[in-house]
């Protein structure tokens, strides 16, 4: 907390309390000063707030409470001004705590930025500023420790604490070979590292760089309501004079103006949208301002790529055609035995598949690899060929027949002992959370959504009717999609979500453009207002359940705040509501009014 605010609290509370206090000394004269000289401490911080504001062409609803306080003074009634100017310093500590709870979860986020880094030099350990990282470098990365940059490990195993990059409460194991993202915490022994990304193109530096940007954005509720503080000061102003001059009470006049709070305007919008930001980063949905949480509120529609969005963005294994007696999963373990020998993508899935059905993987020998084809082998003794249809052919000599598939899937032909027994197929295969993040997506409030996908035809045909979506276009290039995104905007507010350079032109195009950041490409991640920093759909469909109702929270306690005032206002002018009454009842709505806004947190 600013101590200057809390010295200015204290002044306000001693100031009254000694005042109130002073009778019983035996000092009634001393009361009024006692209470004159603490508001008068208060006016002039007050007063030096709303210059430097005016200085930077801001109207200060601050001069609200400035006229407050000097019209208390000049009329002679001192506890009146004591009374506002604690208000007043109460208030701003109430906006500063406010203001801090909600930035709380992005602030998290900067304060997690590591220094420094312990590197391997010539045998030694150095502690190494993280910009002198470049890649190659060998790292050490203690228990306790947030890994500095994006990397690879290569000693050892870690159990990573992922939490701040993607709300995951459940810690990662990564072991040896595995990648690391800067910015998870180690959980567990130190293990070795060999960075890929300096610290500027890292993760976690991405990261950095959209809250900085979120912090410092207006959203456009927030830019209004700068416009509407003015025209409220002009109607407090022109209520308290025409008070004056009608009535002549000036009494009145100041009951007017203490009872005036601007807090539903200044402090309710930018503290329900930075509220409603921070839950979601905690969720892996970061949004670069204010504005992109207010536009995705408005969200009706959604254009969607397919490959590494809707899908994984590499092939799985999808299923197993045996063309001979040999049982599937014996066909599994045998092909990703062999595929264990090979770097290709095809053989790390098939490799995978294996290992989630618990199967027991042996160590193959005498292993060739013909690059792109496929690869020859021994496996318990066998001989296995794995690969494409005309590899394997080739290879048994023998006429193969290619059984019928469906589009976008490849298929891997498999013998086993100089004998074909049967193709694995695969497939970029649709996430197993993307039907239900898409029902989550329609249930808050997207009602179109649009499949545009580079890929062919039949291919976005069948994941599109799979997954019931709206429209389905395929083949399209780069171009073609930014025509799809600027027509659907045509029918209302449009969201965007992609993962690769192709997408980036889209992204840009729509109102809210959204990357897969874990995955997705750099350029895709610049272009777009919010990163998806999990890859997982509901993710956003949260995320804009958030937006919904951070923004309705805000316009809900304008409407009541600003509507609480100006009764208030009009009770004072009419004489029912005394000068002190109105100050309490205006720092009464001020705590409403924020603590109405926090609840976006919740």
């Amino acid at each position: 907390m600013n101590p200057i605010r809390i010295g200015l609290f204290a002044v306000a509370v001693l100031g009254l309390v000694l005042g109130l206090a002073a009778p019983l000394a035996g000092l009634d004269a001393a009361r009024d000063w006692i209470w004159g000289a603490a508001a008068a401490m208060v006016l002039v911080s007050l007063l030096a707030e709303i210059v430097s504001s005016l200085a930077r062409g801001e109207v200060g609803l601050d001069i609200v409470a400035g006229l407050s306080i000097s019209a208390a003074l000049v009329f002679g009634e001192p506890l009146a001004a004591a009374v506002v100017a604690l208000m007043y310093a109460g208030g701003r500590l109430l906006e500063e705590y406010a203001a801090n709870r909600a930035r709380a979860d992005m602030s998290a986020l900067l304060a997690r930025v590591p220094k420094t880094a312990l590197r391997y030099d010539d045998g030694h350990l150095r502690e190494v500023a993280i910009d002198e990282i470049v890649p190659g470098d060998r790292l050490l990365i203690r228990q306790g420790d947030i890994v500095p940059v994006d990397g690879l490990i290569s000693a050892g195993k870690a159990l990573l604490d992922m939490a701040a990059l993607t709300g995951e409460s459940v810690p990662v194991r990564v072991l040896e070979g595995g990648e690391v993202q800067s910015g998870a915490r180690s959980l567990d022994t130190a293990f070795d590292m060999r960075a890929t990304r300096p610290a500027a193109e890292s993760t976690y530096a991405g990261v950095v760089r959209l809250v900085q940007a979120a912090q410092s954005a207006k959203a456009p509720m927030e830019r209004l309501a700068d416009r509407y503080a003015i025209v409220f000061l002009v109607v407090t102003v022109a209520l308290a004079g025409g008070t004056w001059l009608g009535t002549s009470d000036h009494m009145r006049m100041l009951a007017v103006l203490v009872s005036a709070t601007p807090c539903p305007l200044i402090l309710a919008v930018p503290v329900a949208i930075i509220s409603g930001m921070g839950k979601a980063a905690r969720r892996g949905l970061l949004m670069k301002g204010g504005p992109v949480l207010e536009t995705m509120a408005r969200a009706t529609g959604l254009v969607i790529d397919k490959t590494g969005t809707l899908t994984r963005g590499r092939a799985m294994l999808t299923g197993i055609l045996p063309a001979a007696s040999l049982a599937e999963q014996e066909m599994l373990r045998l092909a990703a035995s062999l595929e264990q020998a090979s770097a290709h993508v095809t053989a790390a899935s098939i490799v995978e598949a294996a290992r989630d059905k618990g199967l027991r993987l042996s160590f193959p020998q005498a292993v060739r690899e013909t690059a792109g084809e496929g690869l020859s082998g021994e496996v318990d003794g066998q001989s296995v060929i794995v690969g494409g249809h005309d590899f394997v052919a080739a290879h048994l000599g023998l006429p193969i027949t290619r059984p019928p598939h469906p589009p976008g899937t490849a298929l891997a032909a498999l013998a086993v002992g100089g004998q074909f027994v049967g193709h694995l197929l695969l497939a970029d295969a649709v996430r197993a959370e993307t039907p239900a993040a898409l029902a989550a997506l329609r249930a808050a409030g997207i009602r179109r959504i649009v499949l545009a996908s580079g890929d062919q035809q039949a291919v976005v045909d069948r994941i599109g009717e799979t997954l019931g979506l709206d429209v389905r276009r395929g083949g399209l290039k780069p171009q073609e999609k930014v025509d799809i995104v600027l027509a659907e905007r045509s029918n209302g507010v449009t969201l965007m979500v992609g993962d690769g350079v192709n997408d980036a032109p889209a992204l840009a195009a729509a109102d809210v453009g959204i990357a897969m950041g874990a995955t997705g490409s750099a350029a895709a991640s610049e272009s777009a207002d919010a990163v998806l920093l999990v890859d997982d759909l509901t993710r956003l469909a949260e995320g804009l359940v958030t937006a919904r109702r951070a923004r309705a929270i805000a316009l809900q306690s304008v409407y009541i705040g600003l509507g609480l005032s100006l009764a208030a206002m009009v009770a004072a002018a009419l004489g029912y509501l005394p000068v002190v009454a109105g100050a309490l009842l205006q720092e009464a709505i001020d705590v409403a009014v924020i603590l109405n806004a926090l609840r976006a947190l919740r």
